[in-house]
């Protein structure tokens, strides 16, 4: 009988992912982002043919892929090595030439909006106000651009929607990730979407049905978002479907049918639903996927949806419009592995320290492989979630024999407004005794040894390892930080311009909570950091920059800490190139399995 080696970390991380993904008009061409060749291009499928073909060579991260209406050109955006500054382009259905549209060295161009008859060009930039931002259009025949709303120097403004005769644009404002409220702009006159809110809410998605007509979800007046209706010509605004406890999160017309599509968040997992604009009445949809990144609809009514599950990574299916079923698209899986062979989560929830309920995600190793140890994952945002999304870290981790604990920790989304806002100025309590409430838990309950314990987290999971490494120590073994946050005072200073004015609400003040980020500040607490310790940082990183990095790992090392750093140069905030994703996690698994196997001598404090 064959023998075959247990899977390698080149085998869970040849899983291929799809960033983003469009449709042609015609719906004989589907065009995606992915690193099907270890960096990220445009790749096209010939419908109903499915054997992809590439379009560009330029191996960067996709920020934007719109067809236009009439399926002559896209118009895609890319970065660069990670740096988010997306540059727009044309080009052909058939690829080849990226013709600069709205190119700026150093500046982002964000969510392009064609016209109906593809000659003009809306989006978001940071060229004429790197602050508050202004949203431009251009006209693709000419090249030439106009502002057409302007930051108003309290809080950037986002464009999210133009009408049918562009004469109605529909934008936000962005105090902060939980008060985004929405207006509507014509001329001069600028009227808000919510007339009767109060205090701070949301508007995340609209859509208009007609030139007058505008759906929007909004959380105004409650904790979780809703649709609603916005008459253009009275400027009033009607409640029209509000599920309990859930988050509705976008919304696409389906004007041969009169009907729109809502995709919605609970928890851990997404939904998808009808409404009929005529009956008022909802339906469900069923999905093949438990977490979706996008959704299509083409003119023949048929849905497009990019997602992926617990065990299946990034693929997109097609229902046509009377279809009980979805098909694949994509095919992407974990080579040489079975869907069942992967780990599915158990869902659990547990009560932190002040009574406040957690929900998190545990991925238990098999017996045959585990070693009996377990990694807390605190995740990124802090205003995101951990989700029955695949990762192939987790995968592979557990495979490996580790077990993972996830947690969503106060301040995660899916939970509403409320829940989601509790971590404002609290980057450093409540977060952090979630999580030691949580290990706690799952010793208690049989899930964990105390004494087998690793930590790891990136970005805001990042800068949690590390304040759970400086205050908690006697908890783990082990512990890596993936471009996390070291210092909240310099973390503010360096974020990208039009971040700083949500800072004091979303992190803290300087000067007024100095007292309070100091305590929060990982950095603050270098004796405590006892632990052996992995730094991971992409050195273009424009989010948490990579001082963040260098300057804790300096301190730790002045100290005689036992610290590793990996510093990737053609990388930002996460891993666009495979080769380097490879590299850091095969570290990681390395670094693990020595932790695990060997007791670290305990760093003196001073």
């Amino acid at each position: 009988m064959l023998s075959f080696k247990k899977p390698d970390v080149e085998q869970f991380f040849r899983t291929f992912a799809i960033q983003d993904f469009a449709v042609s008009p015609d719906e004989d061409q589907l065009v995606f982002s992915t690193n099907l060749s270890g960096k990220f291009d445009l790749w096209a499928m010939d419908l109903p043919n499915v054997f992809p073909y590439p379009l560009t060579f330029n191996g960067q991260n996709c920020h934007a892929i719109k067809y236009d209406k009439r399926g002559r050109f896209l118009v895609v955006g890319f970065d660069r090595d990670g740096d988010e500054n997306s540059q727009l382009y044309a080009l052909q259905p058939r690829g080849g030439e990226l013709l600069p549209l709205c190119v700026k060295e150093g500046h982002r161009h964000m969510h392009p909006i064609l016209s109906e008859d593809g000659k003009r060009l809306y989006y978001t930039s940071t060229k004429e106000d790197q602050t508050y931002l202004s949203a431009l259009c251009c006209d693709l025949a000419t090249g030439q651009e106009v502002s057409v709303l302007q930051g108003s120097g309290d809080a950037p403004v986002y464009l999210i929607d133009i009408s049918p005769t562009e004469d109605y644009l529909v934008y936000i404002k962005q105090f902060a990730n939980t008060h985004t409220p929405g207006f509507l702009c014509f001329g001069d006159k600028h009227v808000s979407l919510d007339p009767e809110a109060e205090g701070e809410y949301t508007v995340s998605d609209s859509v208009f049905t007609g030139e007058h007509e505008l759906y929007f979800l909004t959380t105004a007046g409650g904790d979780f978002s809703y649709l609603a209706k916005f008459d253009v010509k009275t400027e009033t605004k009607t409640k029209l479907l509000e599920l309990e406890g859930v988050d509705f999160t976008s919304i696409i017309h389906d004007k041969e049918h009169g009907q729109l599509y809502l995709t919605a968040s609970k928890g851990v997992s997404d939904y998808l639903y009808t409404y009929d604009l005529e009956s008022s009445s909802m339906g469900g949809v069923a999905l093949p996927v438990d977490v979706i990144t996008s959704l299509k609809l083409g003119e023949s009514g048929s849905l497009y949806v990019l997602g992926r599950s617990a065990v299946s990574p990034t693929n997109i299916f097609k229902k046509e419009r009377l279809a009980e079923e979805w098909t694949c698209c994509t095919n992407y899986g974990v080579p040489g592995i079975a869907e069942e062979e992967l780990v599915r989560p158990e869902v659990v929830t547990y009560p932190s320290f002040d009574g406040l309920e957690i929900e998190a995600l545990f991925f238990r190793a098999s017996e045959e492989s585990s070693n009996g140890h377990t990694i807390l994952w605190p995740h990124g945002g802090p205003q995101a979630a951990e989700r029955l999304a695949f990762r192939s870290l987790f995968q592979f981790l557990v495979n490996r024999g580790f077990n993972i604990f996830a947690p969503n920790f106060r301040g995660s989304t899916g939970y509403g407004l409320s829940f989601c806002k509790r971590v404002e100025g609290d980057w450093g309590d409540g977060p952090r005794l979630d999580n030691t409430a949580g290990l706690d838990w799952i010793v208690e309950n049989g899930y964990a040894d105390r004494d087998k314990l690793l930590l790891m987290g990136g970005s805001f999971g990042g800068y949690m390892a590390l304040l759970l490494h400086g205050r908690h120590a006697d908890y783990f073994k082990a512990v890596v930080d993936i471009f996390g946050p070291s210092d909240l005072f310099s973390f503010i200073e360096s974020v990208p311009e039009h971040w700083k004015p949500i800072m004091n609400q979303w992190v803290g003040d300087p000067v007024k909570d100095k007292e309070k980020l100091t305590a929060y500040s990982p950095i603050t607490y270098l004796d405590g950091m006892t632990k052996p310790m992995l730094v991971i940082q992409g050195a273009n990183d424009p989010r948490v920059v990579k001082a963040e990095s260098d300057q804790i790992v300096k301190a730790l090392k002045d100290k005689g800490a036992d610290v590793e750093y990996i510093v990737l140069e053609d990388e930002g905030h996460g891993f666009s190139k495979k080769e380097n994703e490879m590299k850091v996690y095969r570290a990681v698994l390395e670094f693990f399995e020595k932790a695990i196997k060997t007791e670290p001598a305990v760093i003196q404090a001073d």
